[in-house]
């Protein structure tokens, strides 16, 4: 239902804002040529419209989710009202009653389709309408009050920034509120797989192969759920990335923000930033037909055994992606210092040089930490590469020229194809959600120490 109240909803509320801005502002400058006002008009306007707005907001927010359910309910109740108790039929048949009820049902519907089909033709067209009725009354309330409020002695732009600050708290919240509801739905899940699965097992074993058998008599019919293989692999290729990424993305940096000229900055950035944008896809099918055969040819001149598909090959392309991570960000902080501190050191005899290692670093030390520990996390949430690149082979080692496996890549096995929810294999999935979380926020933990132990302040 939602998808077809919103186009007109929306632009039903568009106008009535609009039309309550140009309302309000008019009769504020109207009654400004006799009394001088506290607000200015456009305040006055942005308050009308303000309160236009939030009520069919919250209207639509609430009677859209209330109508759908009942549409859905009843509905389901005219084509077959044991529907109701089966969670698997129920979303089925009210699919198929919606296709019917938007043409797009192919072949020939049973009678309860049909019937429940019109009950949701009927009962959609009048919510529609219902909502529609409501919230245009609500906003034209909204904006006779918002008129009447049109007074010399009226506040509205302290009015107006009020609902401003509320609205950006909302935002904070909900970003929060984000944040708490992804832990915790990812918890649950975990907590449902430790009763299944042994947590020493899990966080301690050294064994990765969460297929299960369809016969009992079959090999790993139940399975093996030791994480230390993917801790090893995850940290393997992202320690790699992070060597090649840091060094040339950190001095490439220094050079653009301090000793690059400003034309030869203004088209290398851009070029180097470019890669952040080549889809990961396509740096896995570089890092698979060019890199590996590179890296196993170049071990087999060395007489070294490198596997086809090497943690050394995934590395190095994951590290090529993440150069612009930490090139932009630290280019970005190095050219915020403040030239003041330079021109100080220079002036008590300092070379360039000595002012970079000295006084800038130290001075965007907090931000080229936080450009590194970004990079980080986006090599440990890599998957593509490490999939065309690396394998799937849960290995134990720490041999960049064996084949391992990272978390991301596991997450992705385990969940695709059809499975049982409940089983531990799916399970699994999100236990190393859970687990690739608390890794992030320990490097958090540990970038913050790093901060304020080796961060410059300067007045």
């Amino acid at each position: 239902m939602g998808g077809r109240v919103a186009p007109v909803y929306f632009s039903l509320m568009v106008a009535l804002a609009a039309l309550a801005f140009m309302a309000a502002r008019a009769r504020a400058q109207q009654v400004s040529r006799g009394e001088a006002l506290h607000s200015r008009p456009i305040y006055h306007g942005l308050f009308a419209a303000c309160f236009v707005l939030l009520p069919m907001l919250a209207i639509y927010a609430i009677a859209v989710p209330l109508a759908s359910g009942a549409i859905e309910r009843q509905s389901l109740m005219a084509a077959d009202p044991a529907l109701l108790d089966d969670a698997l039929r129920r979303g089925a048949a009210f699919r198929e009653i919606q296709d019917l009820a938007a043409g797009r049902f192919s072949g020939r519907p049973s009678p309860a389709i049909e019937a429940g089909a019109a009950v949701f033709a009927y009962l959609s067209g009048l919510a529609r309408w219902g909502v529609g009725a409501l919230g245009l009354s609500v906003g034209l309330v909204g904006l006779l009050y918002a008129l009447r409020a049109v007074t010399p002695l009226f506040r509205a732009r302290n009015r107006f920034e009020a609902i401003v600050r509320l609205a950006l708290l909302v935002c904070a919240g909900i970003a929060v509120l984000t944040t708490i509801g992804i832990v915790f739905s990812v918890l649950f899940e975990t907590i449902r797989f430790f009763q299944k699965v042994s947590p020493t097992e899990f966080l301690f074993g050294t064994q990765w192969s969460p297929q299960t058998a369809i016969r009992a008599d079959q090999g790993g019919s139940s399975g093996a759920f030791g994480i230390l293989p993917l801790v090893a692999g995850t940290a393997l290729i992202s320690t790699i990335a992070i060597f090649i990424a840091g060094p040339i993305g950190l001095f490439a940096a220094i050079y653009m923000a301090e000793y690059a000229s400003p034309r030869f900055r203004a088209w290398a950035k851009p070029v180097l930033e470019i890669l952040a944008g080549i889809p990961t896809v396509v740096l896995g099918f570089f890092a698979a037909l060019t890199v590996a055969p590179l890296v196993r040819e170049f071990g087999a001149m060395l007489g070294l055994n490198v596997a086809s598909e090497s943690a050394l090959a995934a590395g190095i392309v994951m590290g090529m992606m993440i150069i612009p991570f930490v090139s932009s960000l630290s280019d970005d902080v190095i050219t915020a210092v403040p030239q003041s501190l330079r021109d100080g050191s220079l002036a008590m005899g300092a070379t360039h040089s000595e002012t970079i290692q000295r006084v800038v670093l130290p001075a965007a030390l907090p931000g080229i930490v936080s450009a590194f520990m970004l990079a980080i996390s986006r090599a440990v949430g890599e998957t593509m590469i490490v999939v065309m690149a690396a394998g799937l082979a849960a290995n134990l080692s720490f041999n960049p020229l064996d084949a391992v496996t990272t978390f991301t890549v596991q997450i992705k096995t385990i969940l695709v194809g059809d499975q049982e929810f409940d089983s531990a294999k799916t399970l699994a999935a999100f236990a190393l959600g859970f687990v690739l979380f608390f890794f992030t926020l320990t490097l958090n933990v540990i970038a913050l120490a790093i901060v304020r132990k080796y961060r410059e302040q300067y007045d």
